[in-house]
């Protein structure tokens, strides 16, 4: 089991064998919160969302929820919202928030997506998957 103590990164690149299909099926043109931009130029909890996204948030749980609820929120005024997050379907957040918002039933994938980005040791990875499976939930205008 990975060590929970060591100080982990909210920085990991979708593979491109992961986004190249979904970006073929849903066309994509934003992303909300690309690897590694400099929010300070902005902040994609605080700005307008395109018509169709891809949204790989943080996992940490305060930015991971808040991208959940700007989905939501950008759904319901027209966006297509796709967003790849770990399992974690005993969660409220999953029960009351996803569940109640999903244009379609959750995609669950088959093995666990090996993401790129730097280890604890410093050390660019991309053969690594990460302690929890993976889902899509699309959200749909």
């Amino acid at each position: 089991m990975k060590n929970r103590n060591y100080p982990h990164s909210d920085h990991w690149e979708t593979p491109s064998y992961f986004y190249d299909p979904l970006n073929t099926e849903f066309n994509f043109n934003f992303d909300p919160c690309p690897l590694r931009h400099d929010i300070a130029i902005w902040d994609g909890l605080e700005i307008e969302w395109k018509e169709r996204n891809f949204i790989n948030p943080p996992y940490s749980i305060e930015l991971k929820t808040k991208f959940i609820l700007k989905a939501v929120e950008e759904s319901k005024k027209g966006r297509l919202c796709v967003m790849l997050l770990p399992v974690s379907t005993s969660t409220k957040l999953f029960h009351d928030i996803i569940l109640k918002n999903i244009s379609e039933p959750v995609r669950f994938c088959k093995g666990r997506i090996k993401f790129i980005g730097y280890n604890t040791k410093g050390e660019l990875v991309s053969n690594k998957s990460p302690m929890h499976d993976s889902m899509i939930v699309i959200f749909k205008p």
